[in-house]
């Protein structure tokens, strides 16, 4: 994939959640939220504190979604992105 986000974004594959609570009961897709974390997967060349494979957290409605080659991704604001996991 060749995409390169303009401006000071990033591009952002979600993490999915467990599928399972800790008492081992299954959610169902439909009732999950939708994660707040995310892997980067490319940035913009304004951007220098975050880089790809980064794990990052960001808000529960931030960024826009797009799909490229049949995956779904979000394309975030640097100022949307609360951190840096790990």
């Amino acid at each position: 994939m060749n995409f390169t986000p303009l401006g000071k974004r990033v591009l952002v594959k979600r993490l999915e959640e467990e599928n399972t609570t800790s008492s081992g009961i299954i959610i169902p897709d439909n009732a999950k939220e939708k994660p707040s974390q995310g892997e980067v997967v490319a940035t913009s060349s304004q951007v220098s504190d975050l880089k790809c494979g980064d794990k990052v957290v960001f808000g529960k409605y931030s960024g826009n979604e797009v799909s490229l080659e049949g995956e779904k991704y979000l394309v975030i604001e640097v100022d949307d992105i609360f951190g840096i996991i790990g």
